[in-house]
């Protein structure tokens, strides 16, 4: 035999690990280099409130099967569709509305906590 043998207790072991690794809340969304990323997923937008700053540029990356948006909710700014798979980008300005929603699913709402 090759290598050490899989018992139920390192399988089980494992999969714990991944499991609460899974459960851990997700860190909030931060500038990396100017750029805020925001993930859709389960039709929802992953950082509730994600802080940014004017200047910064928010990544919307939709991991979902249907098509989003990522609309303020002012009107001042909108990504306009983003297909699945798919990343949209809108450079954060001053005055910009903080709460947004998508379009297609208006139940999806999200904010930016400006700073």
């Amino acid at each position: 035999m090759i290598g050490k043998m899989l018992t139920r207790r390192t399988v089980l072991k494992g999969g714990a690990a991944i499991l609460a690794a899974s459960l851990m809340p997700s860190a909030p969304a931060s500038a990396h280099n100017g750029m805020v990323h925001i993930r859709i997923k389960g039709f929802a937008f992953d950082h509730d409130p994600a802080t940014v700053k004017p200047g910064e540029t928010l990544e919307f990356s939709n991991e979902d099967a249907v098509p989003h948006t990522a609309t303020a909710a002012d009107g001042s700014w909108d990504t306009g569709l983003i297909a699945p798979g798919t990343k949209a980008f809108v450079v954060f300005g001053a005055g910009f509305g903080t709460d947004y929603f998508c379009r297609f699913h208006p139940n999806m709402k999200a904010s930016l906590a400006a700073e």
